[in-house]
């Protein structure tokens, strides 16, 4: 019988070897990389040359830099505030889609709001940094004509890390708002008639009914959201930011992309990358496992 079964699940098999391969190719090989990290790494002799060992040299080099922790809290503020923003928008914009009365309107809105998703930043850079410019831009031109002074979101420290949540919120919310929108879609129908007989109100169906509804699911996605603290987004900021504003838009990954590729310090910088991933992976176990604690969710 098992083997019947093993003959029937060999076509599935065959379908996962590709990206197995793929994984194996351009995820797990190149982790040999990582001993680039306790290595005076010279690309001369190759990595698998005769490198001097520096145990954990790079890595308190790392850790004497006069701006790490100023990185680190851009990274991890930022982070956050993308958390909490990507979280409460598209709750916010799939409750009110669910009260449309009016299919098509409810269609073009999904549909408006649901576009920017699918841009990569290199093209959403683009527009942002016109429409958001001092001199030509649009929001520019809407602030002087109410009589104030323009604001330089992409070139201010105070203004560029707000910038950086409004846009990514922007870009990806529209995605979000179609994982509620489907858990709300679930929600049992009598439900909204028995709060409706009682004399509820769309307000107090909402309240009582849509939310705790996809409570659930809101407290899973915030869950899961853990592991992403030090992901502030390196497409994003890599192509909006300037030195002008490095004090609080320069994060871990672009950090590492500057010493690594620019300034050639690639020991430096695979420890950096080698500390990210630690904490990220620590982060990530924790939120799976308080996941599968509280919900049940696996996912395998």
């Amino acid at each position: 019988m098992k083997q019947a079964k093993s003959r029937r699940e060999l076509p599935l098999h065959l379908m996962l070897l590709p990206g197995v391969l793929l994984v194996v190719i351009f995820s797990y090989i190149p982790m040999t990389g990582i001993v680039i990290a306790f290595q005076q790494f010279n690309p001369v002799k190759g990595l698998f040359g005769d490198q001097e060992f520096v145990g954990l040299a790079n890595f308190e080099y790392v850790f004497s830099l006069p701006n790490i922790w100023q990185v680190v809290w851009n990274t991890i503020s930022i982070a956050v505030m993308k958390i909490i923003s990507g979280l409460f928008v598209p709750i916010v914009i799939s409750l009110l889609l669910n009260e449309l009365r009016h299919v098509l309107f409810k269609r073009i809105t999904q549909t408006i709001i649901y576009f920017p998703y699918f841009l990569s930043w290199v093209i959403l850079s683009g527009i942002l940094i016109d429409i958001l410019s001092p001199t030509t831009g649009l929001v520019n031109m809407v602030i002087t004509a109410l009589g104030l002074d323009p604001l330089y979101f992409l070139g201010d420290n105070k203004w560029f890390p707000f910038t950086m949540v409004a846009s990514d919120v922007w870009k990806n919310f529209g995605f979000n708002t179609v994982l509620y929108l489907a858990a709300i879609t679930s929600i049992d129908p009598s439900l909204y008639e028995a709060a409706e007989i009682d004399g509820a109100n769309r307000w107090k169906q909402t309240w009582h009914v849509t939310l705790p509804g996809i409570q659930s699911v809101i407290i899973l996605l915030t869950v899961l959201s853990l592991g992403s603290v030090l992901e502030a987004g390196f497409d994003q900021i890599f192509n909006m930011y300037s030195p002008q504003v490095y004090e609080s838009g320069d994060i871990i990954d672009t950090m590492v992309y500057r010493m690594g590729l620019l300034q050639s310090q690639y020991s430096a910088s695979t420890a950096v990358g080698l500390l990210k991933s630690g904490v990220s992976l620590l982060l990530i176990s924790v939120s799976y496992y308080t996941a599968y604690r509280l919900f049940r969710y696996r996912v395998f």
